[in-house]
């Protein structure tokens, strides 16, 4: 049975990631931050599903945690880099701890889960990283300058290890979704939301399960050929 380790598992995104892989035949672990009874709840509803308490931004917390996912799995098969944090700000409102904290989870977070997912990967000559992006690291977005960059910056570590890590088997790819509706939407308005759907070409917001969906295929068999790629979930706003 493979493994999957799916960073900031606990909600949106990485919450269907944990599913849709469980439903795929994954033994899951997720790690989460500071939501515990989402955690827990996702352990009850996905009986085997392993939560581990970690903070990305954080090498030590990440090597506590990485071991104790890899021990309880047995090895992590597949790495899904999707926690993150987002902010809406002017870029001259920006304080350098802002600037600082959203690289260090967004970026720093994927560095440090890559490094420690490698070793035992390239041991196997095989293995699967997938970056969970935004749209906004392709097109750069207005009040989100640090959140673009950060995410711009997963891109390019996506690209790069792919090439990297290619000999040893190991694919690397990136998905950059557009407007999801998850709770990190929480603060718009049912009004901006419509907005934004209209905006999209096909007339809707997307769904975390489709982008779940997209994870799972990249994860398996069928992927082994594609390396290195950006794949827009975005309805089109995007191309």
């Amino acid at each position: 049975m493979r493994c999957v380790l799916i960073s900031g598992g606990d909600r949106g995104i990485g919450a269907a990631a944990a599913r849709a892989f469980y439903k795929a035949g994954y033994r899951v672990a997720v790690l989460y931050h500071t939501n515990a009874d989402a955690a827990a709840a996702l352990e009850q509803e996905l009986p085997g599903c392993i939560a581990v308490q970690c903070d990305v931004a954080s090498r030590a917390s990440c090597e506590v945690a990485f071991r104790a996912a890899e021990q309880a799995l047995g090895r992590v098969d597949v790495l899904v880099s999707n926690a993150g944090i987002a902010q809406q700000k002017l870029f001259t409102d920006i304080t350098p701890d802002e600037w600082q904290h959203m690289l260090d989870v967004n970026l720093s977070g994927a560095f440090h889960l890559c490094q420690l997912a490698l070793p035992g990967m390239i041991r196997r000559k095989a293995g699967r990283i997938l970056t969970v992006s935004s749209m906004w690291g392709q097109t750069g977005g207005s009040c989100e300058v640090h959140y673009s960059a950060a995410k711009a910056g997963l891109i390019g570590l996506t690209k790069a290890l792919a090439k990297e890590e290619g000999p040893s088997g190991i694919t690397v790819n990136c998905v950059a979704p557009g407007v999801i509706d998850t709770d990190m939407m929480a603060a718009f308005t049912a009004e901006d939301k419509a907005a934004l759907a209209e905006e999209t070409p096909v007339g809707r917001l997307g769904s975390a399960d489709e982008v779940a969906k997209l994870l799972v295929f990249l994860a398996g068999e069928d992927a082994g050929y594609i390396t290195g790629q950006v794949f827009g979930v975005n309805g089109g706003l995007v191309i």
